[in-house]
């Protein structure tokens, strides 16, 4: 409880429901009655409610099945009464299970949970979340690994690249010492720029902000020099929830963002769920989500959700007035006009009301391929644009980034990606207004620098990456960062364009930002040069 803010901990809350009398232990005690002996009487419940959430097909749905299975098993186990094994875990515990879920976090002792593996489950998992909050490397979804003849074996967790080493050897032990210990020394090298500018050598000024969704990301945020949040991910408080929140928790939520940053701007993005994004009391079946109902096509479909939010967004700025709203996944001019007359709505109504408020600035995502094609039209309506890069790369190739057989199809550095992103910039600053942009690319050093040479006021990131970013804007000028994106654009293929990226940055004395495994590419981007 300690590590984790109210929301994180309202996860665990689920369990204690589940617990109460007119749950699972209210409906096994029925059958007891009818005539099932306990130990029998709590599979039959248990596999009922497995069943009823497993044949939903719904991501979210089956995490809650996998809850649900952990709950059955503990139960069973004090109902058995048999011997009491006392887990003696290490200073160091990797935790490893066919399927972790969050109470086996809580049974390891405070600071010494040092990495997770998990067979089943995905970034988006109950454990996922908690682990990101806790800042635990995790790796989720790695099939086919022998979990039983790991017990009691050294583990190298490596989060950046999804791969785990069971008893690793001297030299590969060393080798992942030296990284941990470089991340170590850059860290506190880096801290010295916290409060410093993120400008170039020639005075070139970039602001440098946050994703975020957890509470528990602003102490990091903040620590790391972040002028703001680029992106707030409202659904979070939505997840972990078994309802709809009401409008004086959301406004709860919001506050404590708005309070943290006060009075830097915070962008709460309005609700983005369907696609890879559920909510377990909303189930959305569509056979194609990713081009289905998500983002701002179900909020307008269900205009109460969408009024509530920003309602509640709007009363939790009152006295701050740092909230900028941003709407997800625009397809067309109308989905923002038809946002805007709600939001003006929302502000005259919480006005009267007698909320000294003031009306925030609205923006729009730029994360499909149409909206790059009408950004003068949409620039018009709105304060600012932000392009979600993750997203728009993922349709621009029709790669599904979370389908492994595809993977290494969708690339961030895609020629194709980079002319898009040049062509929005030109067109959000041709009619004057201010374009940032949230994604992975944003928080990559040689992507930043590309993102800064096209002419992106802002850069939004997670904080991890934050000081590193900063240290390399700082130490080039803009005219450098312009001619390696001019040299970048003759280019037509991914690996090469980012193979002469590292290239240029280990050139420039920034090698040691590279993640590891990247060398063996810059050595055949040199090869390939010479």
């Amino acid at each position: 409880a300690s590590q984790l803010r109210p929301e994180e901990q309202a996860l665990f809350d689920v369990y204690l429901r589940m617990l109460g009398d007119d749950a699972m232990p209210g409906e096994v005690g029925n059958r007891i009655k009818e005539g099932f002996w306990a130990q029998g009487a709590l599979k039959q419940v248990v596999q009922q409610y497995v069943r009823h959430f497993e044949m939903m097909d719904d991501h979210y749905l089956q995490e809650r099945a996998v809850d649900i299975r952990d709950l059955g098993r503990r139960l069973l186990s004090h109902l058995q009464e048999g011997e009491q094994k006392d887990t003696v875990y290490p200073e160091n515990t990797v935790l490893v299970s066919e399927e972790l879920t969050p109470a086996m976090l809580g049974e390891v002792p405070k600071g010494q949970l040092v990495g997770l593996v998990s067979v089943k489950g995905s970034s988006n998992s109950h454990v996922a979340i908690l682990a990101r909050a806790m800042g635990v490397p995790t790796v989720m979804g790695l099939v086919d690994i022998p979990v039983n003849q790991l017990d009691g074996k050294d583990l190298i967790v490596d989060g950046f690249e999804g791969q785990i080493f069971a008893s690793p050897s001297t030299d590969l032990r060393n080798f992942y010492q030296e990284i941990c210990d470089e991340e170590d020394e850059l860290i506190k090298g880096l801290e010295a720029l916290r409060d410093l500018p993120c400008e170039t050598t020639d005075n070139h000024r970039v602001s440098l902000l946050v994703n975020t969704g957890l509470m528990t990301d602003v102490v990091r945020s903040l620590s790391h020099g972040a002028e703001g949040i680029g992106l707030y991910r409202t659904e979070v408080p939505f997840m972990i929830k078994d309802r709809f929140p009401s409008e004086q928790e959301q406004r709860e939520y919001y506050r404590e963002q708005l309070e943290a940053f006060a009075p830097n701007p915070v962008t709460m993005r309005t609700l983005d769920i369907g696609g890879d994004k559920a909510l377990t009391y909303f189930p959305i079946q569509e056979e194609n989500p990713f081009l289905g109902w998500r983002g701002i096509r179900v909020t307008l479909d269900h205009p109460e959700i969408f009024l509530v939010q920003v309602r509640a967004m709007l009363k939790a700025s009152e006295g701050l007035n740092n909230l900028q709203i941003m709407l997800p996944m625009i397809s067309n001019i109308s989905e923002v006009e038809e946002s805007l007359h709600l939001i003006y709505r929302v502000y005259h109504e919480v006005r009267e009301e007698g909320y000294n408020i003031h009306m925030p600035k609205v923006g729009v995502m730029v994360e499909i391929p149409a909206a790059v094609y009408q950004i003068r039209e949409l620039a018009d309506r709105v304060d600012f644009l932000s392009v979600g890069s993750n997203d728009l790369t993922q349709y621009l190739l029709a790669v599904d980034r979370n389908n492994p057989r595809v993977a290494q199809l969708y690339h961030s550095y895609h020629p194709a990606v980079l002319q898009a992103l040049v062509r929005v910039a030109q067109d959000a600053h041709a009619v004057g207004k201010p374009v940032g942009i949230c994604g992975e690319l944003a928080g990559d050093p040689g992507g930043a620098l590309l993102l800064m040479a096209m002419g992106y006021d802002s850069l939004s990131m997670n904080a991890a990456s934050l000081p590193k970013v900063k240290s390399v804007i700082r130490s080039v000028s803009r005219e450098w960062s312009a001619q390696l994106l001019e040299d970048v654009l003759l280019l037509d293929s991914p690996h090469v364009i980012k193979s002469c990226v590292d290239l240029a940055l280990r050139n420039a004395g920034f090698g040691r930002y590279l993640r590891p495994g990247k060398t063996g590419a810059i050595a055949h981007a040199e090869r390939a040069l010479s």
